[in-house]
């Protein structure tokens, strides 16, 4: 009876294993860098919003393939990572050899005042730590290049000159607050909008300024690439002219391009033209 137990227990356990290994390819199969992937919702961290898309070319390698992330705008509060499926195509229109990523991070809610900054730079820190320990594993290089727009322009260059270990090698942004002191400029949401976000300009003076870019260039900077339009009443392009200063100042590297009557968002032919500048900037640092 004994023997016959034992039995049904073996068998038992020999469809368990069979079964586990039909349904785990195993990480050879499952990451082959001569097909492409796609790994969406990939987690970075527990929050449902700590999730990020992953879109890995074919034929990739850890010598050439490059990574650009992209970070999704909508004044901190608003945007999905989804954002960039409408870029992609662009993209990829002028590059080759390049995997994307597309990061979702948490939203400030004006409401209930969760998730104030710097949540939102935390979020980034921790999405390119995940991204760092994954690249060998994606069969990608360390040449990475951290881009977006609007806010998602603002936390791409925060990261890149303040909390940058060495991983984003340039940064794009597309009309991108630098300057948190000074980027309500009059305008009585934005200036509500600060406040509930990040406090009291006054009071808090040190939180506005640990969130502002420009106060976290050095001659260690990476090579930056920026566009605004000249009629945007959202972020005034006063931002950008300070970026610029700043860039100036330390000798670093970059491309700034002004769009007379274009506001906060471009056309697509805009945002066309605008990629295959970056991707020529990026041709001549990295």
């Amino acid at each position: 009876m004994k023997r016959i137990l034992l039995w049904k227990v073996l068998i038992f356990v020999g469809f368990i294993f069979i079964f586990s290994c039909h349904d785990d390819p195993g990480p050879d199969l499952f990451l082959d860098p001569n097909v492409p992937l796609e790994l969406l919702d990939l987690p970075y961290g527990s929050h449902q919003r700590q999730k990020m898309d992953v879109y890995l070319p074919a034929n990739r390698t850890a010598e050439n393939t490059k990574v650009l992330i992209w970070i999704h705008g909508g004044a901190w509060v608003d945007g999905d990572k989804g954002e960039f499926r409408d870029f992609k195509p662009w993209f990829e229109a002028v590059q080759n050899d390049y995997a994307y990523i597309s990061l979702n991070y948490r939203l400030f809610d004006i409401a209930s005042g969760l998730n104030r900054f710097p949540n939102q730079e935390e979020d980034i820190q921790k999405a390119l730590q995940t991204i760092k320990s994954k690249l060998k594993e994606w069969n990608v290089s360390e040449q990475v290049v951290l881009a977006g727009g609007s806010a998602g322009g603002h936390l791409s260059l925060l990261h890149s000159y303040k909390n940058n270990d060495g991983l984003v090698k340039l940064v794009a942004a597309l009309f991108p607050p630098t300057d948190m002191l000074t980027l309500a400029d009059g305008n009585f949401l934005i200036d509500f909008l600060l406040a509930r976000m990040v406090g009291d300009p006054k009071s808090d003076r040190e939180r506005y300024l640990a969130s502002s870019p420009i106060n976290f260039i050095g001659p260690d900077a990476v090579p930056t690439a920026f566009f605004h339009g000249d009629k945007d009443d959202v972020v005034p392009i006063a931002q950008s002219f300070l970026l610029q200063e700043k860039l100036i100042e330390n000798n670093i590297p970059f491309l700034f391009e002004v769009y007379p009557g274009q506001g906060h968002g471009f056309t697509q032919e805009i945002n066309k033209a605008l990629i295959q500048k970056i991707e020529d900037f990026i041709n001549g640092h990295l």
